[in-house]
């Protein structure tokens, strides 16, 4: 799953990119609003990470602009600020939830993954596409119930064509959701990436379907042409 941490605070977010590495997230950072803004319209998130106070700039601005762009993707809030009124704001405004400094890692975590299931529309801790299966707290795949040793990226992968299994998922997303901003890598790496997972699943009741020139789609065999 792949977060964007909006905040100032440099050793607040070097702190929080560790942590959230260490569960297994891919985390983007950005310092300032225009830098959130122009990274949420050229990658793919699965969430927003957005604090309140940033510099030459109110983090409500970015959730405005981020609303009135029309962006779907859950914004869960982080502020010092304990007074309702902020709260009541900031939710009308559209954010999802809302964390006060200073906050338990592990708490977080478990908001983040409640928010990303939600979004995904499933209230259950784990998705499934034919014998796939995928928990979300600890963010492991199986087959079968045997666990799929994956790469982090083939993983990545994965995970994107299965939170949105039945659609389709464009090279340019699988590319911004892959591959950390500025990475130089061409869409050949993500066909390389499918293709070992085509091989690792080869025994599993699910299809990953290439639809040439709009990218690939996740189907349980069954349902799949």
């Amino acid at each position: 799953m792949k977060l964007l941490l909006v905040e100032d605070n440099a050793e607040l977010s070097r702190w929080l990119c560790r942590a959230l590495r260490a569960e297994l997230f891919e985390v983007d950072c950005a310092a300032d609003a225009d830098t959130a803004i122009w990274r949420l319209r050229d990658v793919r998130y699965d969430l927003v990470l957005l604090d309140l106070k940033l510099q030459h700039s109110d983090g409500r601005s970015v959730l405005r602009r981020l609303r009135r762009e029309h962006e779907p993707v859950p914004v869960l809030v982080l502020t010092a600020s304990e007074e309702v009124d902020m709260k009541v704001e900031c939710l009308n405004l559209g954010a999802d939830d809302y964390v006060v400094k200073p906050f338990e890692v592990r708490e977080l975590v478990a908001r983040i993954r409640a928010l990303i299931r939600r979004a995904a529309k499933n209230a259950v801790s784990r998705m499934q596409c034919g014998d796939l299966s995928y928990e979300l707290e600890s963010c492991a795949f199986a087959v079968r119930g045997k666990p799929l040793a994956l790469t982090p990226r083939e993983h990545r992968v994965l995970e994107m064509l299965l939170l949105q299994q039945g659609q389709v998922v464009g090279k340019d997303q699988l590319m911004a959701g892959v591959f950390p901003l500025g990475a130089e890598a061409g869409e050949n790496a993500i066909e390389t990436y499918v293709h070992r997972l085509r091989r690792k699943l080869a025994e599993a009741d699910i299809r990953i379907i290439t639809l040439r020139g709009f990218g690939y789609i996740l189907k349980d065999a069954a349902e799949a042409p």
